[in-house]
């Protein structure tokens, strides 16, 4: 197992995604092409960028601990993983970065014992990183970065309380579905946001929005960097049952689950 400490490996995850982000977002200024994969998801050479970034430095920072990465699993190549991995999506949002959305992230997470414990989400557009140390329950951002400097000033992130209004939810902009038009029916909500990637997550953990339900398909790489922030900011994920979202399931494939701050949750239909 690797000896570096939580704390200087998340410093290093800081440094991955910007320099990953910075990569993408020239390509996203630049002009792209768009591909299809097996699956018939959008790719494009950001995303590809991005992970050939991460990889490399992840083998330098941790050599010894796995990493699971979307489009290196997309291309059938699948390490086993043990009590810890990295889970990476290069760009989250692809959709968004198609379209010219800026709702775009960079994602790298590690996973020990099935739970996230670091977490790193960067929107290049706007220059916003967010990160979560879960253990020392700490969550940060850092606003407008540029050049290569992830050393700006700091912020640190909590949950706020239900306000008495009424809720905020975000929802995803490009995957809603009925089934969750049909629980956010459980909820007095005073405001809604659709807005695209792993930022619905850091929105919560920011204290900026109350409740992200996902009843629709997400892979591990999608969330696990967005559940670590909220989880250091004070939020959880949960499962249908109410359990905790874990990592580590078959294929990489997340149930419908519950994002949140301290708000009482209705259940989540199984």
């Amino acid at each position: 197992m690797s000896h570096i400490a939580d704390a200087d490996l998340l410093e290093g995850l800081l440094g991955v995604a910007h320099a990953a982000g910075r990569a993408a977002h020239a390509v996203y200024e630049s002009g792209f092409a768009v591909e299809h994969k097996a699956d018939q998801s959008p790719v494009t050479e950001a995303d590809r960028a991005s992970e050939a970034i991460i990889l490399e430095h992840l083998a330098r920072l941790a050599p010894d601990i796995p990493v699971v990465a979307e489009e290196s699993v997309a291309a059938g190549h699948i390490p086993q993983v043990g009590e810890a991995f990295f889970l990476v999506d290069p760009l989250d949002g692809t959709k968004e970065f198609i379209h010219r959305r800026g709702e775009f992230t960079v994602n790298v997470a590690l996973i020990r014992h099935r739970r996230p414990v670091l977490g790193v989400v960067y929107a290049p557009v706007g220059g916003m990183l967010y990160a979560g140390d879960v253990v020392t329950g700490q969550a940060l951002r850092c606003r407008h970065l540029t050049g290569e400097a992830t050393a700006g000033s700091r912020e640190s992130l909590h949950v706020r309380a239900v306000p008495a209004e009424g809720v905020t939810a975000v929802v995803s902009r490009s995957h809603s579905t009925p089934e969750t038009e049909t629980y956010l029916r459980h909820y007095t909500v005073r405001h809604r946001a659709s807005v695209g990637s792993s930022l619905k997550f850091c929105l919560v953990a920011a204290g900026e929005a109350d409740l992200y339900p996902r009843l629709g398909p997400t892979m591990e790489w999608d969330t696990a960097a967005g559940h670590a922030v909220l989880a250091a900011a004070g939020g959880r994920v949960l499962a249908p049952g109410g359990g905790a979202l874990l990592y580590g399931k078959p294929q990489f494939r997340n149930p419908f689950f519950i994002a949140a701050g301290p708000l009482e949750l209705a259940p989540l239909p199984v």
